[in-house]
C-alpha cells in the first residue's frame, strides 16, 4: 500500500494541516496526510485523517510529526533506551506478579 497523493487544493492553513506518520512500526510510516481533526478521546490526543482507501481513521498524535519529538529522546541522544518512570512502572508491575 503506497502513500496517498495529497490534495493540491490550497487551504488557508495547509502548512499546519499536513503531518507525517513517524512511528517506525506503523504501516503508513513516512506517509504524509492532511489533518481532518485533532481531538482528545478517552484521555489520548488523536489525529484523524483519510487513509489511502479514503476511510476516516485515527492514530495517536504522538505517532505523528504533529506531536514533535519526545524531549527525553532529544536529551538522551541515543544513550538511554529507557526512561526512569517507565522502569519504575515496570518494577511495580513485576512486584505485583510476585504477590
Amino acid at each position: 500500500m503506497g502513500c496517498p497523493k495529497l490534495s493540491t487544493t490550497l487551504h488557508c492553513d495547509v502548512a499546519d494541516r499536513i503531518f507525517k506518520v513517524t512511528h517506525p512500526f506503523h504501516p503508513l510510516y513516512g506517509c504524509a496526510f492532511e489533518l481532518v481533526i485533532y481531538r482528545n478521546n478517552w484521555g489520548e490526543d488523536r489525529v484523524y485523517f483519510h487513509n489511502p482507501n479514503g476511510r476516516l481513521v485515527s492514530i495517536p498524535a504522538q505517532w505523528t510529526s504533529i506531536a514533535g519529538e519526545d524531549p527525553f529522546v532529544i536529551v538522551a541522544a541515543g544513550r538511554s533506551c529507557f526512561r526512569v518512570e517507565d522502569l519504575v512502572r515496570l518494577h511495580q508491575l513485576l512486584e505485583g506478579l510476585k504477590s
